[in-house]
């Protein structure tokens, strides 16, 4: 077994054993709770520049069914975990996850105490790390880790979003939808689809005039990595959309948006990750659990009361979860409603997505 490092920039070091790709790469480190779900999490384009810790101990015992791939490659930096299964036990399955990442140029690393790690990073904050299969020296890392670039301030849009437009899915209803890809999962294309919708993606550098003239019943801003405000050119086209058009955002599509309307966006200090995350509907007053992978946040009180309406409020730390405008069909969620993995309480929401659309077309 080939000897692995992961190292902090604040000089915390975690010892443990090689598995995937080897080789060096950088990163934030974050951790997340999800007990399944790790091959949504190694494909979810939202990791882009950061370092996924596990929280849950045994990781790969199902493999990787390629179907289940939430986009075209793997786009995290690095994995770690306690334990690798050796064993995959699943019918669907078509590769292991040691052999996924390997082939995809991931490196892995377990035998780390993700205790003790998660707990680290809970208590003095996701910070930026080194996860190194050649230089073992942990002072070298160290500082490698203190050199590497953040998160703050950085465009990852670019390098998550399509090249040109495709057609995901041609539907059967009356709604022609399209996707500003900021690294969309799947899944939410597979949500509008399954309603009937004509599916349409295009790279996030596609402006305002360009989507009015595919003549959109309704655009989805997806989600994402990073840090929204360094994707200026996403936030002009979502401003010029308000109003022209039905808008529903989607993590960091919610965070565009509300930057988009105004408001100001803030890090928060390890972030929410995971499919556990408690969000309350403050129109019904009902719970759901929600899916979550976001590292920024909306500031609460930098968007105007009088345009915007509070929807959904965290229940762990009362941050921002949802807003939706007064008077314009336009509304946003943090958490991810089309789950995968994780529960599916928040289906609902492409439901109001539908009506806002269908009221747009009946006033015509």
């Amino acid at each position: 077994m080939k000897p692995a490092i992961l190292a902090l920039e604040d000089g915390k070091v975690f010892k443990g054993y090689s598995f995937g790709a080897t080789g060096e790469a950088s990163g934030e480190v974050i951790f997340n709770t999800g007990m399944t779900g790790y091959e949504e999490v190694i494909t979810d384009p939202s990791y882009e520049g950061q370092i996924v810790t596990m929280t849950y101990p045994l990781i790969g015992n199902y493999g990787i069914t390629l179907e289940d791939a939430e986009s075209r490659k793997p786009f995290l930096e690095g994995f770690v975990v306690k334990e690798r299964s050796r064993i995959v036990s699943n019918w669907r399955a078509k590769t292991s996850l040691e052999d996924y990442l390997k082939k995809n140029n991931i490196i892995g690393i377990e035998g780390v105490d993700t205790r003790a790690l998660t707990r680290h990073i809970r208590l003095e904050g996701a910070m930026k790390a080194v996860l190194s299969t050649e230089d073992l020296d942990e002072k070298s890392l160290t500082k490698k880790a203190k050199a590497s670039l953040g998160l703050v301030g950085r465009d990852l849009v670019k390098d998550v979003t399509v090249n040109q437009s495709y057609t995901w899915k041609v539907g059967l209803g009356p709604h022609k939808v399209v996707v500003l890809d900021c690294g969309v999962k799947r899944n939410i294309l597979r949500c509008l689809a399954n309603r009937g919708c004509d599916v349409k993606v295009v790279p996030a550098s596609t402006g305002f005039e360009e989507i009015m003239e595919m003549k959109p019943d309704g655009v989805m801003l997806s989600n994402g990595p990073g840090d929204p405000s360094a994707v200026p050119y996403v936030v002009k086209t979502v401003k010029e959309l308000i109003g022209k058009v039905p808008i529903f955002g989607i993590c960091l599509g919610h965070q565009m948006l509300g930057l988009a309307l105004g408001g100001k966006t803030y890090k928060l200090k390890f972030g929410h990750h995971g499919i556990n995350q408690p969000v309350k509907d403050l129109k019904t007053g009902k719970i759901a659990i929600t899916v979550q992978n976001h590292g920024f946040c909306v500031d609460i009180d930098s968007l105007s009361k009088e345009d915007v309406e509070i929807t959904h409020i965290n229940l762990n730390d009362n941050t921002l979860e949802g807003l939706r405008h007064r008077k314009l069909p336009v509304f946003s969620v943090q958490f991810h409603p089309e789950a995968a993995a994780g529960p599916h309480d928040a289906n609902y929401l492409f439901g109001e997505f539908m009506e806002l659309m269908n009221a747009k077309k009946n006033r015509h």
